[in-house]
């Protein structure tokens, strides 16, 4: 019972979207204003060019965490995502599991991509996000003896239709939600899910907004 006890402690720990040990972190602002920041993991891939055109055509500013190799792969999209005025953030380079690994394996793969986003000419405050929301360790200790910033997640709809994507990320939205899509790669409709969020979110009042702008 014990064993099983302190396995269920240990997968509660690593999966947390509101702790870690050690660093900053953040998941949600609180704030009485209806601000929401949709963030988008992975990549960049070949479909870059299609999600730059669903923002620009909504005229929404988005948050990309991004992977070193893809960025590294593909320059090209990496600079596109920046000349269109979105934040970028580290999301590793190899998009491995940032548990069980050594302190330079940390520092590879976040320097790395540090490298590949500021190559892309992007200037602004590089935030991180651990690949499938995991962070154990030495993790954490390398972003908090960094003054890096962990951005999480609030709201991640689990559903495969565009449909229901999207009344599952309306519904569970507050003010100072930042939303997780993977718009990336698949099968496409967490991307065709979009314009009817920001459709239904902003005729309840809602902006959307870079997550650094969700402080104000």
């Amino acid at each position: 019972m014990c064993v099983l006890l302190l396995g269920f402690g240990f997968y509660r720990l690593i999966n947390a979207r509101s702790f870690q040990l050690g660093g900053e972190l953040v998941d949600r602002v609180e704030t009485t204003e209806k601000v929401v920041a949709l963030t988008l993991d992975d990549g960049p891939s070949e479909r870059a060019p299609e999600v730059l055109r669903v923002l620009a055509d909504l005229g929404v500013p988005a948050t990309f965490y991004l992977n070193g190799r893809d960025l590294d792969a593909r320059p090209e999209l990496g600079r596109a995502i920046v000349a269109a005025g979105h934040e970028v953030g580290n999301h590793t380079y190899s998009h491995r599991r940032m548990v069980f690994v050594t302190p330079g394996t940390v520092r590879d793969e976040v320097e790395r991509t540090d490298a590949a986003i500021r190559a892309t000419g992007y200037t602004g405050e590089i935030t991180f996000r651990p690949p499938y929301g995991k962070k154990f360790l030495a993790l954490p200790r390398y972003l908090a003896e960094h003054d890096r910033t962990t951005v999480m997640w609030d709201v991640e709809p689990k559903a495969a239709a565009a449909a229901d994507i999207a009344a599952e990320a309306v519904r569970e939205v507050r003010p100072g939600s930042i939303v997780l899509l993977h718009v990336m790669y698949g099968s496409g409709e967490a991307l065709a899910a979009i314009p009817r969020i920001v459709g239904e979110l902003r005729g309840q009042g809602y902006r959307f907004v870079r997550v650094s702008e969700l402080g104000g």
